[in-house]
């Protein structure tokens, strides 16, 4: 399936996720008798003024800001836009092609626009943009060298679309629909339509995203924006409740939305009997969502739960862990992004999207996974039921012998 065999036109295409039929009877536009082009999702935006004026409609902006911005000169730099909004752990995990451009551009001026800027390295991203009216506008009126767009959403297509820059790469919104700006983003647009494509990927998201922006994928790191006096300040409290032993951060769950890849209660009780018994300090992470659940589980056992937190001491605490057991989520690319030993629950998903830096194990249901990209179980029994306590012990030994070797 090429990008050029996608039917565009259909009323069930979505373009950021595989559509309604495909999910369902597993079949692509080549073969489809569920074809219906009577709601038709082209939209065709021909000058700037549509696509600004659509971008405002998608996400609700108020006030459509028309006055010409003035331009920011940077000189004798590369400058470069990133555009990358959502979610949180994927704005992190894009972040390794800071290093890589800065190999091949040299001297650069990094801008980038999110919905996620609290997570971003100030110290390397020149300029953070919060994704709102006021700085589309203002990008809008921006002249780039470089602008890269890494998510398929319609409105990140259609500002790559919008931007003034010499060279664009990724996704972008051309001929009335969610498109490719250089042929090497094919391979992610078509994996992520199709789910019996995406299932037969080899390729890890960062040689993906490497790809779209026409580099190899050479083992460049993470970076996140690590608040140190933070990251002080909770090694002082830690040291006082820990002692000597090592800290094995716990993060539960992993949002409201994806509960068929949650570990079953009784087995993170068991867990964290046993590792006490061999003598960690088991500290219970997790966001809001996780709140009741972490305090139940502090009920239940000795494991200590401090509370919530916002996302800047949520990277200084897990800045002072060892070790981080989790779920697919944000916590796995905090724990990359400050090179922490991984441990990584994995059901739902290609497994090969996952690059752990020889730094992680991934765990998975011996039976496989029936879910794919599904937020419910078409089982009567979880699958996540076939990970055993004890296979989770000898993954978590493993990594307390990388910890010696460090």
């Amino acid at each position: 399936m090429k990008k050029e065999d996608v039917k565009y036109d259909c009323s069930y295409f979505q373009g950021h996720i595989p559509c309604k039929p495909n999910k369902q009877f597993d079949v692509q536009c080549d073969d489809c008798s569920h074809y219906d082009n009577t709601k038709s999702s082209i939209k065709k935006l021909d000058t700037k003024e549509l696509i600004l004026k659509e971008i405002y409609k998608i996400c609700n902006f108020s006030n459509l800001v028309s006055k010409k911005e003035s331009t920011t000169e940077v000189a004798n730099k590369t400058k470069i836009l990133f555009i990358k909004l959502g979610a949180i752990g994927d704005v992190i995990r894009t972040t390794p092609l800071l290093e890589r451009y800065k190999k091949e551009f040299g001297d650069c001026h990094f801008s980038w626009i999110t919905h996620s800027p609290q997570v971003l390295p100030k110290e390397q991203v020149d300029l953070v943009y919060k994704w709102n009216e006021s700085s589309v506008s203002f990008l809008a009126h921006q002249n780039f060298d470089i602008a890269i767009n890494l998510d398929k959403d319609k409105e990140a297509c259609m500002f790559l679309a919008l931007v003034n820059s010499k060279k664009k790469f990724g996704f972008i919104w051309q001929d009335g629909h969610i498109n490719t700006a250089t042929d090497q983003a094919e391979h992610k647009l078509i994996t992520g339509i199709f789910d019996h494509i995406s299932k037969k990927n080899t390729k890890n998201y960062l040689e993906e995203i490497f790809e779209i922006c026409h580099f190899d994928f050479n083992g460049e790191e993470y970076q996140i924006n690590l608040h140190q006096d933070l990251s002080n300040a909770w090694s002082k409290r830690l040291d006082e409740l820990a002692g000597d032993k090592i800290i094995i951060g716990l993060n539960t769950g992993c949002g409201l939305r994806w509960k068929t890849r949650l570990w079953p209660k009784k087995y993170w009780i068991n867990l964290i009997n046993e590792l006490e018994k061999q003598g960690y300090f088991c500290l219970l992470m997790g966001g809001k969502d996780e709140d009741k659940m972490n305090r139940f589980y502090a009920k239940e056992t000795n494991a200590t739960y401090l509370g919530t937190f916002s996302l800047e001491e949520f990277i200084a605490i897990t800045n002072n862990t060892d070790i981080i057991v989790t779920p697919v989520s944000m916590m796995m690319h905090i724990a990359l992004a400050l090179s922490k030993q991984l441990m990584l629950f994995h059901n739902i998903f290609n497994v090969n999207e996952f690059e752990l830096y020889n730094r992680g194990v991934i765990i998975e249901p011996t039976s496989g996974c029936d879910c794919y990209f599904g937020n419910t179980c078409s089982r009567k029994k979880s699958c996540m039921e076939d990970i055993s306590v004890q296979d989770v012990l000898v993954n978590i030994a493993m990594l307390n012998r990388n910890l010696k070797k460090e």
